[in-house]
């Protein structure tokens, strides 16, 4: 038991700390509530488990023998923070229509877990404490706990969001809750660029 519980301490903590992905959540339960968020927080979900799986079965024995798709995913995964950061910032703030922000989708969500190198580092860090040794026991254990407890925490941000969305109405005050979500992801792709 004492296993479960540190594998669920480091999902927790890695799931529901502020990141690109969960400030996404924030942002789109703001604008489009929380029902139609769960989309971007199930495939972010989806997304990052199917990833914690490909490193838990072998994934990163490949990125060590190729540095350069280690470099490719980095760079891609500033570039999509970059446009993500766009995203927002060029919202006017009006909830209906003329929007430069697309609903939150599930594909989106899941995109934006691979091309996350939060997401890559949480997996093989978390592989690598709980399940080096490839057993698939530990692995599927992990990625179950892990499923439940990322999709919760993304979803506490989506919540959030869709709470702070009755504040933010006026579009003025969606144009500056944007664009100080745009800085906070243009911020994260800096730290990956310094890094």
């Amino acid at each position: 038991m004492t296993i479960l519980l540190s594998m669920a301490a480091f999902a927790l903590a890695a799931s529901i700390s502020p990141g690109p992905v969960n400030l996404v959540a924030l942002s789109a339960g703001a604008r489009y509530g929380l029902r139609a968020s769960l989309r971007h927080v199930t495939g972010a979900t989806l997304g990052f488990t199917l990833l914690l799986l490909a490193i838990g079965l072998g994934l990163q024995r490949l990125l060590s023998q190729w540095p350069l798709l280690e470099a490719l995913i980095r760079w891609s995964g500033v570039a999509f923070l970059l446009y993500m950061a766009y995203g927002l910032a060029r919202d006017d703030g009006r909830l209906n229509g003329g929007s430069a922000q697309q609903a939150p989708s599930l594909f989106g969500g899941a995109l934006m877990q691979w091309l996350n190198p939060k997401a890559w580092l949480a997996s093989l860090a978390g592989m690598g404490a709980y399940a080096a040794g490839g057993e698939l026991g530990l692995i599927g254990q992990f990625a179950a706990l892990y499923f439940v407890i990322c999709f919760l925490s993304i979803a506490s941000w989506a919540y959030a969001g869709a709470l702070m969305g009755q504040y933010l109405q006026a579009p003025r005050r969606m144009r500056l809750f944007n664009r100080g979500l745009a800085l906070l992801l243009v911020a994260s792709a800096a730290y990956l660029l310094a890094a």
